[in-house]
């Protein structure tokens, strides 16, 4: 895999999303409909004010550092843009082989995986500007009457900063691995529609990005640890409120997701090489 050829479809791929406003609006849809909507109805810290107002001790406890609910939940809301920003790429694909963009792209003088890696990291880069949109808008929610907002609480510095980059990086790399992969095996969209749709909300809801595992049955506890979703929002949520309300540290969670992308890599890299070479 040359260097030259990796970075000119990289380029491609990120120049066809950033002249298409359609797709990223798109993409921001769904988390921002959960945070102005979902997010504000379902405002779990409310059923603390049965007895009368909390402590904010209590609140932290139940939202596992976060100071309120809707905080909780819209940092939950930045590992789901990882998984919503990763499903139409392999449609994407799909479309590319039924223009015969891929067809000529193979035949050009280039290493046929770097075809896939362009792809890849493209598609993995995307997620770092879509979450950074959901950040500032709950954040702007803090700032409007009437609305619930994320509060920060905890002592952000630059090493956690980069933390959560590393975090929503790995996630989405695991994500986009899995639907480019189902991309490059299939040839319908209704069929590659028909998968995805199948992996979007189990994954989503087995993960803690909406809910506090605590109050989950014990059979879906152990699903949310091996979730990617749920490692990525720890890692977040660990610097962006107050630590030591998870069993393991950031760190602990950063490990966990490498290791889950590297092995995904290594999956997919295989399926696409047998994709890419029966074209």
């Amino acid at each position: 895999m040359t260097y030259r050829s990796l970075f000119a479809l990289i380029r491609r791929e990120l120049l066809i999303w950033v002249r298409s406003p359609t797709g990223i609006i798109s993409s921001l849809i769904f988390p921002m409909m959960y945070l102005a909507l979902f997010g504000q109805a379902l405002n779990l810290g409310k059923l603390l004010n049965v007895a009368g107002p909390p402590s904010a001790a209590l609140a932290r406890a139940a939202f596992l550092g976060a100071p309120d609910y809707f905080s909780y939940f819209s940092v939950g809301m930045v590992g789901f843009v990882a998984l919503t920003a990763s499903l139409f790429l392999g449609a994407q694909l799909i479309f590319d082989k039924r223009l015969g963009y891929v067809k000529r792209t193979i035949v050009a003088p280039i290493p046929r995986m770097s075809i896939f890696g362009g792809r890849l990291i493209a598609g993995a880069i995307r997620p770092l500007f879509l979450g950074g949109v959901v950040f500032g808008l709950a954040l702007i929610f803090a700032h409007v009457s009437g609305l619930s907002g994320l509060t920060v609480n905890g002592h952000l510095t630059i090493l956690g900063v980069g933390e959560i980059i590393v975090a929503l990086l790995l996630v989405s790399l695991s994500f986009t691995a899995i639907f480019l992969a189902v991309g490059f095996l299939l040839e319908s969209p209704q069929s590659y529609f028909g998968i995805v749709n199948i992996l979007n909300l189990p994954l989503l809801f087995t993960s803690n990005a909406m809910y506090p595992q605590t109050i989950m049955p014990g059979w879906l506890q152990t699903v949310s640890m091996y979730n990617p979703v749920s490692m990525a929002v720890n890692v977040m949520r660990e610097n962006l409120f107050a630590p030591g309300f998870y069993p393991h540290p950031a760190e602990f969670y950063l490990g966990e997701l490498a290791l889950y992308a590297f092995g995904i890599g290594i999956l997919t890299f295989i399926i696409a090489r047998r994709g890419l070479s029966a074209r």
